[in-house]
């Protein structure tokens, strides 16, 4: 949970240092609110508006929004009235389930950017990853005694992680999976698929300015409308420090109309020996991942950035790079093991390291 509320603040705190003086009348007012209880995270909202009732709306609306959305995504909790992805994962093997679209959406996303991009982020792998949050639990529970999993724990459940079995029937609105023993596990890319999803029904309803932000996965609409920048200033949390110390942020993007989702080894994880066991499963090795600290991606799209985020950081550095190279529209910075800073070009362009600031209103 702290590590949680330490990248909300790294938003807050950013925005509050470059927001500078605001003088006279302004036509639009900046306001936050925040709530909890969907997707286990705190969800900030921060925006420009003209009147704090128009504020409110849109946070009403995000909220209803995020709830629905958290339980159709929902790997353990069931719901009356709703079929949602347990309901699929406890019928595996047995029976298709219509579904609601939103859900059959979310699994053709995933699927497609399963294909596009090496298999490294995979849905399919819940079977894989239920035992490693099980073991993580335990850890949590008992420190002294935490443990990791055996290679011929995971290895049997990696015989059931096969996306190709997961059958879509669009015309009936229904999910099957062929196999009993697998199941899905959406994590690395629900969260980020919903703030898009939602970012842009408030756009459409008018909301022209502000961040998003559901546990560090930042969506950012508009320009600041405070009259001074041109930019929203995001932080990048140095994965050795709390967000709030003095060198808590490694660096500042400056950007809009865009999403920074960052995935790190810094975020769920518990401890073996010195050995840091986090909670991103690299699909061949089974274990989590080790190329980096973190990697965070750049892009408008929420949904792609969380998914590549989870991506890149199991995938080698010149692989990666190649990859992200190859996709229009999108930037990434790694955080080497070492601390130093990797960055595309353009990535390089909007970071204050290098120069980049958050502009002035002319």
């Amino acid at each position: 949970m702290k590590k949680i509320v330490s990248a909300i603040v790294s938003i807050i705190l950013v925005a509050s240092l470059l927001s500078g003086c605001q003088m006279g009348q302004k036509e639009y007012v900046r306001y936050d609110d925040n709530f909890f209880g969907t997707f286990d995270t705190i969800v900030q909202i921060i925006g420009y508006t003209k009147t704090e009732d128009e504020f409110d709306s849109y946070v009403e609306k995000i909220n209803s929004r995020f709830q629905e959305l958290h339980k159709l995504y929902d790997i353990y909790s069931n719901y009356e009235g709703i079929n949602n992805v347990k309901t699929i994962n406890d019928n595996a093997g047995i029976e298709p389930v219509k579904v609601d679209k939103q859900v059959i959406d979310l699994i053709k996303f995933s699927k497609d950017w399963y294909n596009r991009t090496g298999g490294k982020t995979n849905i399919a792998m819940g079977a894989v990853l239920k035992i490693w949050h099980e073991y993580r639990e335990e850890a949590e529970r008992d420190p002294a005694n935490a443990k990791i999993p055996s290679m011929e724990e995971l290895s049997e459940a990696s015989e059931h992680i096969d996306i190709d079995k997961v059958i879509i029937d669009e015309e009936k609105g229904t999910v099957y999976l062929e196999d009993e023993k697998m199941s899905l596990n959406v994590g690395a890319v629900a969260k980020g698929y919903a703030v898009e999803v939602v970012t842009k029904e408030v756009i459409e309803d008018g909301f022209v300015s502000g961040i998003i932000d559901a546990g560090g996965n930042a969506r950012i609409i508009g320009k600041p409308l405070d009259y001074v920048r041109e930019k929203w200033g995001i932080g990048i949390q140095n994965p050795n420090e709390s967000i709030v110390s003095d060198k808590g942020v490694l660096d500042v993007v400056f950007v809009d109309n865009a999403s920074v989702v960052t995935s790190g080894d810094y975020q769920r994880y518990y401890v073996v020996g010195d050995k840091r066991m986090h909670h991103i499963i690299d699909p061949k090795t089974l274990m989590p991942g080790d190329y980096y600290r973190a990697v965070t991606i750049i892009t408008e799209d929420s949904g792609v950035a969380d998914f590549l985020s989870t991506t890149v950081f199991l995938t080698p550095y010149e692989e990666g790079r190649a990859l992200i190279d190859s996709l229009e529209g999108v930037e990434a910075i790694w955080i080497m093991p070492d601390g130093t800073l990797k960055a595309t070009d353009g990535a390089k362009k909007i970071m204050k390291s290098q120069g980049a600031t958050a502009g002035r209103v002319k």
